[in-house]
């Protein structure tokens, strides 16, 4: 008969506290009193629990060490990403584990199979494509998270020990495509090369900000690239390639800032003014907003802002206190020389 792993919510249900309670027990925090301590300490011993992620305070097999998970450090999102947290957590006591995926699902569940066999105290699942909108998908996440504490950034999946810090893409999408608009600009595309809980959030903005505008959006106007994410002279020649089928745009809104800057190249091919005769918006307020000629407009969805919020949250859950288990912030339109003001 395989032996059942006892988890800390099984210390929970055993001793009829919270899971918070039992990681204060475990942290040796002053917050309990001695009658739910013993509670607590007697469930671990009739269970055998051998604490890991929660332990910190008892000096128990932790590691001191936080698990990243990301598809590509070479994407210039997540790549800033993980520099972000490895920087936080190395403030905070604690080393760390990359392990860069792909963005098949079978090497995402190997990869935090790997991270909870090495015991490691936590794991941050970097960008949005570690949610599936198929809730069977996400059980790697969810059976991870009934070990440690699992992050996931720029996404949402509800479930016991998993906490949530995101950006509103929707909105910034949203107010991105009512300020083109403004600008007299109508024959907007955009541009996407992701079909992630994120991308997905940024398309429903963009389609209802046209709606509300009172623009029917065509299928045309929605291309997704499906090629590398630094082929830009791919992406130029898919922008072509529409525009050459006999669907005229004159702005671009781009799900991330390579895409955006292959449309401020694909514009200059074609003499076009920018931003006079056409404008764009970018994706993320990468380095490539400023290395753009012109300098690109883009979204900020503040990442460094967003990184270090969840490992704050992630030190709280660890420490054995009570952390919301999502959190968002807005974004920001950085306007640049790539749009033109409102009319």
């Amino acid at each position: 008969m395989k032996e059942h792993s006892v988890t800390i919510y099984d210390i929970s249900e055993q001793a009829g506290v919270s899971i918070a309670t039992v990681s204060r027990v475990l942290n040796n925090s002053n917050n309990v009193s001695e009658a739910t301590k013993k509670k607590v300490l007697d469930a671990i011993k009739n269970t055998g629990y051998t604490p890991n992620a929660f332990a910190r305070g008892l000096g128990l097999n932790t590691m001191k060490t936080i698990g990243i998970l990301a598809a590509d450090s070479s994407d210039l999102y997540l790549a800033k990403a993980i520099y972000y947290f490895e920087e936080n957590l190395r403030n905070n006591g604690y080393d760390s584990l990359l392990c860069c995926t792909g963005y098949a699902l079978k090497d995402k569940k190997a990869a935090i199979d790997l991270l909870i066999s090495k015991k490691v105290d936590g794991i941050i699942l970097v960008g949005s494509n570690f949610v599936y909108p198929d809730a069977c998908d996400n059980k790697y996440i969810i059976n991870a998270a009934e070990n440690v504490p699992v992050m996931l950034l720029n996404a949402e999946l509800e479930g016991n020990n998993i906490y949530c810090v995101s950006s509103d893409d929707y909105k910034s999408m949203y107010k991105a495509t009512g300020e083109l608009l403004s600008s007299g600009i109508k024959n907007i595309l955009y541009f996407y090369n992701s079909l992630s809980y994120s991308g997905a959030l940024k398309e429903r903005g963009f389609r209802d900000a046209m709606k509300d505008a009172g623009i029917n959006v065509s299928e045309r106007q929605l291309q997704y690239f499906e090629g590398a994410r630094e082929d830009i002279h791919g992406m130029m020649a898919q922008l072509d390639k529409v525009a050459s089928g006999g669907h005229k745009f004159n702005g671009v809104i781009a799900a991330d800032d390579t895409l955006a800057l292959s449309a401020v190249k694909y514009a200059k091919s074609k003499g076009y003014k920018i931003p006079e005769d056409f404008s764009v918006i970018g994706y993320n307020n990468s380095m490539l907003a400023s290395c753009s000629d012109p300098e690109l407009s883009s979204i900020d969805n503040k990442l460094e802002t967003l990184c270090q919020k969840l490992t704050e949250a992630l030190m709280g859950v660890l420490s054995g206190e009570e952390m919301p288990k999502k959190t968002v912030f807005g974004g920001e339109l950085i306007m640049r020389e790539t749009t033109r003001k409102k009319k």
